[in-house]
């Protein structure tokens, strides 16, 4: 099914809504918000198979991906309602006042307070989790803020779905009328529209470099600035350390070939580079990591687009100077697969060229061979920023390699030591961002309740009576929540 491309009329009349919405919502007590996000949980069950069928059709992706998508949305849902509810994320910070200090101390009470409408631009290879009812939209709801979903057009249908059921328990738990929007548009127009409109305070994105790119500038060209949450993929470097390889390359060969090709490679966590030191078990991983390669099958990509980009992006890091293709998969290809593919490059080939540092979205990884430890040190620190890295190392490998460590430590979001970075735990100690380009902001990341923190701000009341204060921050605790109360973490009244 098609949808029309919202007009100018249509996204003005949308976020008028939300505006005044938000004024109405911002005041919803954390229960309430926590209770609405729990009900739209619910209902995204209760789509059924039917979600799962229509998002199988537009997608690609196989049934047991899209359940197990569906049950982390969910879960999504339901663990940032709790966290809400618990209002750790508000930060609450209390400094009584002193008196007979002089000068004199003023009481002084913060926490954080929602921005305002928030637009979320859905992810095209998440099609629940990081799309209509993903964490970007639970995160804002959590804060007290309405959402306004641009879906995405590669799945369009299946956002109509989630946002009929996202509306569907506004209904139930009487929400103000604007609390969530869903937007149709495949132009560029729509999308600047939606964060160049003056009632929009933030926006959550998961995509491509240039389009997430664009979103901030549109979103810092406005004559209001606004923070553009943009989470934009990376290459996610894997260090194989001479020790670790030498004693364990076969595994790490077929670990590493399962990781690759993991949904065809359409993860922004997919370890897009493997970097080694010239030696006997470098050759050899690379020898078998081609073998698994050739043995896995090609499989659909997402759409026609991501299968066209794929195709040249890998064909044009292919066609660069020392660059050498290693294996492909030796089953045939169809049009709309995307073929698992193996190449290697030197180190310096690496260091003097930035078209090898770019992202080829799908199943291809290059093996880059440095002459020595300090080349690999050197690799390091011309990396940009990284979503994940990870070390493939024994202990002796890190002790005695700190200056890598420390290289590393400066790129990256999520630092992983033996493992691969395909897979993103949600949980509260989880970070999925990091430093530019991975991210337009290196201190947010898109996975875990912190996330809630994107769409706040802090507001400190000074001299306040008591009974005038948010319940946040009354003398009381009513809400029962942790506070840090002069420099101590404190549940306790005052």
């Amino acid at each position: 099914m098609s949808y029309k491309d919202f007009n100018t009329e249509e996204i003005d009349r949308v976020m008028q809504e939300a505006w005044t919405t938000f004024h109405i919502y911002r005041k919803f007590s954390l229960q309430q918000r926590a209770a609405y996000m729990k009900t739209i949980a619910i209902e995204l069950d209760n789509c059924g198979d039917a979600l799962i069928q229509t998002a199988m059709g537009e997608t690609n992706l196989p049934e047991a991906r899209l359940r197990g998508e569906r049950a982390r949305t969910i879960f999504q849902l339901n663990s940032y309602a709790e966290a809400c509810e618990k209002g750790n994320w508000l930060e609450a910070r209390i400094d009584t006042a002193i008196t007979d200090k002089t000068p004199p101390k003023p009481d002084i009470r913060k926490m954080l307070v929602p921005l305002g409408p928030v637009v979320v631009f859905g992810a095209s290879n998440f099609p629940f989790a990081y799309s209509t009812a993903g964490g970007d939209t639970a995160c804002a709801f959590a804060a007290g803020c309405p959402v306004i979903v641009k879906a995405h057009p590669a799945h369009a249908e299946t956002s109509e779905i989630v946002a009929n059921a996202i509306l569907t328990a506004a209904n139930k738990c009487n929400m103000p009328k604007g609390i969530f929007a869903h937007v149709h548009g495949a132009s560029f127009e729509v999308g600047k529209a939606l964060v160049q409109h003056p009632h929009t305070k933030a926006v959550g994105f998961t995509g491509s470099y240039i389009g997430g790119k664009q979103l901030f500038d549109w979103g810092n060209q406005r004559n209001e600035p606004i923070p553009v949450f943009a989470e934009m993929g990376s290459i996610n470097p894997v260090f194989l350390m001479p020790e670790k390889l030498y004693t364990e390359s076969a595994s790490m060969a077929q670990q590493y070939a399962a990781s690759i090709t993991l949904g065809v490679g359409q993860f922004c966590t997919n370890p897009g580079l493997l970097i080694g030191i010239e030696s006997e078990a470098l050759k050899t991983f690379v020898h078998d990591l081609g073998k698994a390669i050739q043995k896995i099958a090609p499989a659909p990509m997402l759409h026609s687009g991501i299968v066209s980009a794929y195709k040249k992006n890998k064909g044009n890091a292919l066609l660069q100077d020392d660059v050498h293709l290693v294996a492909e998969s030796e089953t045939e290809v169809k049009e709309n697969e995307g073929l698992p593919t193996i190449a290697t490059a030197s180190g310096q080939a690496f260091l003097n060229n930035p078209v090898l540092h770019q992202e080829v979205f799908g199943p291809y990884s290059i093996v880059i061979r440095c002459k020595d430890m300090q080349e690999m040190i050197t690799v390091a620190k011309n990396l940009e920023g990284q979503l994940t890295t990870t070390l493939m190392a024994t202990e002796t490998d890190i002790t005695r390699n700190n200056e890598l460590v420390e290289a590393i430590k400066n790129i990256c979001g999520r630092f992983i030591l033996n493992g691969v970075p395909t897979g993103v735990e949600v949980c509260l100690s989880q970070h999925h961002g990091g430093p530019f380009p991975a991210t337009t902001d290196s201190r947010f990341g898109a996975v875990g309740a912190d996330g809630i923190k994107r769409f706040a701000r802090p507001i400190a009341f000074q001299n306040w009576a008591n009974n005038l204060l948010p319940d946040e921050l009354k003398n009381e605790n009513p809400l029962n929540i942790w506070r840090t109360v002069n420099n101590e973490l404190s549940k306790e009244k005052i």
